[in-house]
């Protein structure tokens, strides 16, 4: 991650965008257009057509996941936030969240719906 943010980075500066931390929203916001677009694409569909509409549009995805991890870098890099510490923080607590024996079982982490989610779990122990 670390040479995709200097590249980053490098492509922000010589374009005169490194000063951009006051627009973190419209940043969001553009995540929230982006995945609306990837939306539109397999909304109201049942699972298989959802499938074969990924198949069929499989750039459209591509650049989808290549335009969220852009913006999600660029917020990283503005607000000098480690991406790599991050993801690694993020990882750590889905494996207590999730275990993978219990996640088998129930295919999700709604707690609500049958799934098994142990965050108020976790955050009660480290209380």
């Amino acid at each position: 991650m670390k040479d995709s943010i200097e590249r980053l980075a490098k492509f922000n500066i010589e374009r005169g965008w490194d000063k951009d931390s006051k627009l973190i929203k419209d940043f969001l916001l553009n995540m929230t257009e982006e995945v609306g677009e990837a939306w539109t694409i397999i909304k109201w569909v049942d699972g298989e057509t959802q499938s074969k509409l990924i198949k069929e549009h499989k750039d459209e995805f591509v650049n989808f996941v290549g335009d969220q991890l852009f913006l999600i870098m660029k917020i990283a890099w503005l607000l000098d936030i480690d991406p790599q510490k991050a993801f690694d923080a993020t990882m750590r607590e889905y494996e207590g969240r999730f275990p993978a024996d219990k996640m088998k079982k129930a295919k999700h982490g709604n707690p609500l719906a049958g799934g098994i989610d142990n965050k108020i779990e976790n955050k009660n122990k480290k209380q």
